[in-house]
């Protein structure tokens, strides 16, 4: 595991300037209520909302996007918002909000379209992951049953068109060119990982940087982005904007190796769902680095 352990420092080296590392980590990563609806109507919102908003009310916000006249569609949909997860995705997005929102007086704050932003990165992480698990077959997610699980491949895929839809619509009502080109480059790149998951290439160099391009695309891309969206949105400089994508894209580089290495190593009790899929469906895409010696 020592050559795992190397890339994820080597990854992990990140171009911030100490200024803005110094207020990400004194960003809270527990906002907490999202006090204003981000409508297209924005003149009662206020121009910042402060650090005490948690990420319980993203959540919140989230399965009212997701309201839908059909019942069943907005149950399924609702599913995985349960609050159950770790919030990895939108937690370091507001964060990085904060470090750049971050004003005289000490005080950490979050725009409402930033937190759209943040909104977003998870709609699209967890309509993925209703995606990979009808791709998977996988039967549990987050310890509890999958949405492919309870309801099947066709609601299942329809309800990840769902949820991608409801995010786009919720991105366009920030009426951000730039922002949305940003957020637009995490679709293509995740379908572009996807496509890159099922092949491999024969010469060991090739195969690992093959599979860092891939983590970039199915994984880091979305950090990458959203904390540049967010940086955008802050009216900092082009360096600084820049700063926030490399952040965003060693962080979940070194995620994914971690992930990867732990459907390996860790039982699905540990893990919380299924583990050693790639193995099962015979797309063993890691490279050897990442392979643990107990396994074939």
């Amino acid at each position: 595991m020592s050559k795992l352990t190397n890339t994820v420092k080597q990854l992990f080296s990140l171009k911030l300037c100490r200024k803005c590392s110094a207020r990400l980590i004194r960003s809270s990563t527990s906002l907490n209520s999202f006090t204003q609806s981000h409508t297209d109507s924005r003149s009662n919102t206020p121009s910042h909302l402060d650090s005490s908003t948690s990420t319980q009310s993203v959540f919140q916000h989230i399965h009212k996007v997701l309201d839908t006249k059909s019942a069943i569609l907005s149950k399924v949909s609702h599913y995985h918002f349960n609050g159950l997860g770790k919030a990895v995705r939108p937690r370091i997005v507001l964060a990085a909000a904060q470090a750049f929102n971050f004003d005289e007086d000490g005080r950490l704050r979050v725009s409402p379209d930033q937190l759209v932003v943040a909104m977003v990165a998870e709609m699209i992480h967890t309509a993925s992951l209703v995606h990979d698990d009808i791709i998977d077959e996988s039967l549990f997610r987050r310890g509890n049953p999958s949405v492919f699980s309870v309801w099947g491949q066709s609601k299942g895929a329809f309800t990840g068109d769902y949820i991608l839809g409801a995010a786009s619509v919720s991105l366009a009502k920030l009426r951000h060119n730039r922002v949305m080109r940003i957020m637009s480059q995490i679709l293509e790149d995740l379908v572009q990982g996807e496509f890159m998951q099922l092949g491999t290439k024969s010469n060991e160099d090739e195969r690992f940087n093959h599979y860092i391009e891939k983590s970039y695309r199915k994984t880091a891309s979305l950090l990458a982005n959203s904390c540049q969206a967010v940086a955008v949105l802050s009216g900092t400089t082009e360096s600084k904007i820049k700063m926030a994508f490399e952040y965003g894209k060693n962080l979940g580089i070194s995620f994914q190796l971690i992930d990867d290495s732990l459907d390996y190593l860790s039982s699905e009790k540990e893990m919380g769902k299924p583990t050693g899929a790639d193995l099962k469906l015979g797309s063993g895409h890691r490279p050897r680095p990442l392979r643990s010696s107990r396994v074939p």
